[in-house]
């Protein structure tokens, strides 16, 4: 099967690139394993220069690269402009950090010398979704190149052209051929990949039914695995909250990409001395998002990423209002060429309805109102998922209690969910395990060496 890119605002085919043969993967696997006996031996300052050289190409090409992220998936040419920085910022942090993040630590014992050391492991297997095409395999692939592990990358079908760029760019920039390597292959392959003696682990950023997947093959061979999953992250607005930046900001969080992002935030829940204001203003200010060409710099929120995910997404809404649900904004599809959907928010949303137990991977947001601060945590962890949430307030005892009682992996407070390298990003529950970025990233493919010299 052939990978397509079509363009989801103007329904037209962009590009077809066949996938690799058989012969052509196992000439790309020989390659990578060929390039790890070099690369774990290169000099970690040898790697931050080649890492820096391939981040000051890609902000030599920000406008192109973002072109073909937003035709490819439908996000703003703004956002898709953002997103290319942001993977250039990333590659020189880490060829910044690196060293000192790797750096051997010693542990004093009854030894002359001990301690530990992190070494790499080898090639390591990225399964990469749509969404952020170009950043979330930047986000795990420089801390992990820069530990010394080669890379292999199997990206989703629908953004052909953005994975053959990561490829290039990494060539263009110096790196050995095999470093970084872009696989065409469909995801019947996926086990066979997993389970060769070349590859030492697995990264995948998707959807929960993937992620069991692939955590129970990789299980089958002991092979690392860190997952990136799914989420239902809580936005929650406290007694005490700015109102203003809140309003603005609830918009962000659930539009952002379209509203297609795992930390994007979907459950917004209120206490109830604050909700008629929120509610009303909130709905006011998603009904009029900017929406549209997603090359227009006006445009705020393009459509979403193939007629598949509206008609999902269309359905879950439909049926959840059936249940009992209101829409105060949005709620039906645009009809017309592209694959719209509007900013919706849906209020009274009845237990059990699919808008209440489901992720709504678009720009739908659920707001539930509540009796105070400690019942919004209780349902803020009344959900499969933990993988980000925020609490909008003004008091550092309601800050406080929410960075503490929320069941997430990240907690921002007065501020959207974001990724960023400085930090480490992972999930609990059903949102996944592991951790990208910061010093746990870098180290999280390395083999944590203890060493003892008598």
């Amino acid at each position: 099967m052939s990978f397509v890119a079509i363009n989801p605002a103007t329904e037209v085919v962009l590009g077809e690139y066949p996938p690799h043969s058989p012969e052509e993967v196992e000439a790309r696997l020989a390659a990578s394993a060929r390039a790890f006996s070099v690369w774990r031996s290169t000099p970690i300052g040898d790697r931050a220069r080649l890492m820096v050289t391939a981040a000051e190409l890609l902000e030599g090409e920000i406008p192109v690269v973002a072109e073909l992220l937003t035709s490819e998936m439908g996000k703003s040419f703004n956002a898709a402009r953002g997103e290319v920085a942001k993977c250039a910022l990333t590659m020189r942090y880490f060829a910044e950090h690196a060293e000192e993040f790797l750096a051997p630590e010693s542990i004093p014992t009854n030894a002359s010398r001990s301690g530990v050391r992190f070494d790499p492991i080898g090639a390591i297997l990225a399964i990469m979704p749509w969404n952020f095409p170009l950043w979330q395999v930047i986000r795990f692939a420089a801390p992990t190149l820069m530990a010394g592990n080669v890379v292999l990358v199997k990206h989703a079908p629908n953004v052909p052209g953005a994975a053959q760029f990561i490829e290039d760019l990494f060539v263009r920039a110096g790196f050995p051929v095999g470093v970084v390597t872009n696989l065409f292959v469909n995801v019947d392959t996926v086990g066979d990949l997993i389970g060769d003696s070349r590859v030492a682990g697995v990264t995948l950023t998707g959807s929960e039914r993937a992620g069991r997947a692939v955590a129970e093959i990789a299980g089958r061979h002991l092979k690392k695995c860190v997952l990136e999953l799914g989420g239902s992250d809580p936005f929650i607005v406290g007694a005490h909250a700015d109102m203003d930046l809140t309003v603005s900001m609830a918009v962000s969080a659930r539009v952002q990409n379209n509203g297609q992002a795992c930390i994007a935030a979907k459950r917004f829940i209120v206490v109830r001395g604050r909700a008629e204001e929120f509610i009303s203003r909130f709905s006011e200010a998603m009904a009029a998002v900017p929406t549209g060409d997603p090359m227009d710099p006006e445009t705020v929120m393009g459509p979403l990423v193939s007629k598949s995910q509206r008609d999902l997404l269309a359905a879950q809404v439909a049926e959840s209002v059936a249940a009992g649900a209101r829409a105060v904004a949005g709620g039906a599809a645009r009809e017309g060429t592209g694959y719209y959907y509007p900013a919706t928010v849906l209020i009274d949303v009845p237990a059990g309805s699919r808008a209440a137990s489901e992720e709504l991977f678009g720009p739908v947001a659920v707001v539930h109102v509540v009796e105070d601060l400690a019942a919004a945590i209780a349902l803020a962890n009344d959900t499969p998922w933990g993988l980000g949430g925020s609490i909008w307030s003004s008091d550092p005892a309601e800050i406080d209690a929410a960075i503490e009682g929320l069941d997430v992996g990240v907690v921002f407070a007065n501020a959207i969910v974001v990724s960023m390298p400085e930090l480490p990003f992972g999930g609990t529950k059903a949102s996944g395990y592991g951790r990208e970025l910061s010093a746990y990233g870098v180290r999280e493919f390395t083999n944590i060496k203890s060493f003892y010299v008598a």
